[in-house]
């Protein structure tokens, strides 16, 4: 199973490495767009902490930066959980932003957008798929759990150990006071 993972990984990841270095190198194109998410953002960002990037260019940057960093450990099977989380988070606003088919009037735009809108929850589905794989190994909950079922029958194993011990003490201490001299 594993080269089907691999190769899926490398296939989810693939549109965004290409779109994410595209985001770096050239964000004009994406501004008006990004634009709708940006103005609603940057004031948030802002009062977070001032030094944050705000301005809509930064933005597309900075998403397009995460996205093709994470697209990259994703593809490369280094922190793929991490990296899909990080990618259905910044793949949200970028569908809101760049698809936003119900405020359109024109039916074939509507339609286009509509589809591309549809395709990134398609993304977002194989993301949460892929941020939630754990490969065929236990999962962090499973391993905690299991580890406390361990600890809890040595704890288990320890008391009774120590109850058959003074058991054995009492009687040895009964049976010495028994014997003569």
């Amino acid at each position: 199973m594993r080269p089907v993972r691999s190769l899926a990984r490398i296939m989810l990841s693939g549109i965004f490495v290409i779109s994410g270095a595209r985001a770096v190198r050239d964000p004009a194109p994406l501004l008006p767009r990004a634009r709708r998410v940006t103005d609603r953002v940057g004031p948030l960002l802002e009062k977070v902490h001032p030094q944050l990037p705000t301005g809509a260019e930064q933005l597309v940057r900075v998403n397009g930066a995460v996205q093709l960093a994470a697209g990259l450990l994703l593809a490369s099977g280094h922190l793929t959980r991490p990296a899909a989380a990080t990618l259905a988070g910044t793949l949200v606003p970028t569908t809101f932003a760049g698809h936003p088919f119900w405020t359109l009037g024109d039916p074939e735009a509507r339609a286009n957008h509509q589809v591309h809108f549809v395709k990134n929850l398609g993304l977002l589905g194989g993301l949460l798929l892929a941020a939630a794989d754990t490969e065929g190994r236990p999962g962090l909950r499973w391993r905690a759990g299991h580890r406390m079922d361990h600890s809890r029958r040595s704890v288990q194993r320890a008391v009774r150990t120590a109850r058959r011990e003074a058991r054995i003490a009492v009687r040895s201490a009964a049976t010495a006071r028994r014997l003569p001299g």
